[in-house]
C-alpha cells in the first residue's frame, strides 16, 4: 500500500526519474521490485512533487515481466532531456503516500517514508549500514544513544524490511 515519485541511486547520488515513455508497465516492475502488491499504476508530470537532484533515468520501457528496473529497456545513466515538472511517480496502492527510492547501484528497492526517511549507508549491502535521516533538506546520522533493537526494527520496517 505505497505510492510516490520513484528515486534511485546510482554513483552515489540519487536522483530522479523522467516520465518520458513512463507507463502502468514500469509501475508493476517498481512495484514488483519493491515486493509491494496491489494495482500498479503510473503518474507523470510530478504527481507527486518535484524532485532534486539528477535526473538519473529517461525513456524506460518495460514489458511489465522484468523483476528489476535494471532489466528494462532505457537511457544510458544521466542521459535525459527533461525537467523535474517530468518526474515519474508509481502507485502500487492507493490509499498511502510514501516516497519510494531504489538503491540502483545494483537497482537493489528500499522504500522510505515522507516524513522521517531514512536510508542504510556504508554497508556491505542494501540490508545493512548506519542509519541516516533526511531532514530539512540534508542527510544526517543517528545518534546511538538509546538506540535499542526495537529502534532498528522501526528502521526495518520502514525500509520494507521484514
Amino acid at each position: 500500500s505505497f505510492e510516490g515519485r520513484v528515486e534511485v541511486y546510482h554513483d552515489g547520488k540519487w536522483g530522479t526519474i523522467c516520465d518520458d515513455q513512463w507507463d502502468d508497465r514500469d509501475a508493476e516492475v517498481v512495484c514488483r521490485q519493491l515486493g509491494l502488491s496491489g494495482n500498479p499504476k503510473a503518474l507523470s508530470w510530478a504527481h507527486y512533487g518535484q524532485g532534486s537532484g539528477p535526473i538519473l533515468l529517461d525513456e524506460v520501457e518495460c514489458s511489465g515481466n522484468e523483476l528489476s528496473l535494471d532489466q528494462c529497456k532505457k537511457s544510458d545513466w544521466g542521459q535525459q532531456n527533461c525537467d523535474h515538472i517530468e518526474d515519474a511517480g508509481v502507485s502500487c496502492d492507493p490509499f498511502t503516500g510514501t516516497d519510494l527510492q531504489l538503491y540502483a547501484s545494483q537497482m537493489w528497492p528500499v522504500l522510505l517514508p515522507h516524513y522521517g526517511t531514512v536510508r542504510l549507508a556504508g554497508g556491505r549491502s542494501p540490508s545493512e549500514g548506519r542509519v541516516e535521516v533526511y531532514y530539512n533538506g540534508d542527510w544526517g546520522t543517528v545518534c546511538d544513544d538509546g538506540w535499542t533493537d526495537l529502534g532498528a526494527q522501526v528502521v526495518c520496517r520502514q525500509l520494507g524490511f521484514r
